[in-house]
């Protein structure tokens, strides 16, 4: 719900106000950032869909993928699958949902900077809750599931 009412949200589409910019300033524990490359970084969501979920995102403050240069692209692939070869090996994930709202239309809720969104999956995980109680369970808190993907994470 605090996602919803825009907690968190920008003000404007501008660099100084993107929280994503902001973070990697931040130690990585405070941040929730689980590593950083060259061109991106790994970092876990603050309204995470299940946990685990995490987003990989650009250094560069650039809002549509065909923004990115050809290194940005590789090493947010390279980093997409690094970040499912960890949570498989931390949680062991039935799938995976992986994607990028392209634009606030399309349901960005920081259109102005890139973030692919890497969401582990369980059978059974769309249960009763969000339909019948409107509410969402997450079975760990941001803190514990950043320590245990933080430190499967390759060096």
């Amino acid at each position: 719900m605090a996602y919803i009412q825009g907690e968190n949200k920008p003000e404007s589409d501008e660099p100084a106000g993107c929280p994503f910019c902001a973070i990697v300033r931040l130690p990585d524990e405070q941040a929730l950032i689980l590593a950083r490359g060259q061109l991106v970084y790994a970092v876990l969501n603050l309204y995470p869909y299940n946990a685990g979920h995490l987003m990989v995102v650009p250094y560069r403050h650039v809002a549509d993928y065909t923004d990115l240069n050809a290194a940005e692209t590789v090493e947010l692939g390279e980093f997409t699958q690094t970040a499912m070869r960890v949570v498989r090996s931390v949680s062991a994930p039935h799938g995976f949902n992986i994607g990028m709202n392209q634009g606030t239309v399309a349901g960005a809720g920081i259109a102005a900077h890139l973030h692919q969104h890497v969401v582990p999956r369980w059978g059974g995980d769309a249960n009763f809750m969000p339909v019948i109680g409107q509410t969402r369970t997450i079975p760990q808190l941001l803190g514990e599931t950043w320590a245990l993907l933080s430190k499967a994470w390759p060096k």
